[in-house]
């Protein structure tokens, strides 16, 4: 038997980006299953994003980047980016959690204008 701790970790395999993309578009497609949190509500007050131009990236925006374990378990974190009225983009940081609840963590331009 190894008790040497790193032979205990367990890999968290990330879900493909359709996937989750897919499941993200499931549960935005309900506005109840989407939570702001308080700092994506200071964020797009601050930058002038409204509520629903950042519903509008989550639903058909395209995840940017690499997707990553959230800090507990069943929690999956990525970027989604939407160019919103052909001028600029939108990126959201979004948790889904449990494959049944999305968090967005923060909302901003991806350009800095």
């Amino acid at each position: 038997m190894n008790n040497d701790p790193d032979h205990r970790r367990v890999a968290k395999l990330a879900p493909r980006q359709r996937d989750f993309e897919d499941r993200v578009r499931r549960l935005a497609a309900d506005s109840n299953n989407v939570k702001l949190s308080f700092h994506a509500r200071e964020r797009m007050r601050e930058r002038d994003i409204s509520i629903r131009v950042a519903l509008t990236v989550i639903r058909e925006g395209t995840v940017t980047g690499t997707i990553e374990a959230g800090l507990n378990p069943g929690e999956w974190k990525a970027k989604i980016v939407r160019n919103v009225k052909g001028r600029r983009d939108v990126g959201a940081v979004v948790l889904l959690v449990r494959n049944d609840c999305l968090i967005v963590k923060t909302v901003e331009w991806e350009d800095v204008k």
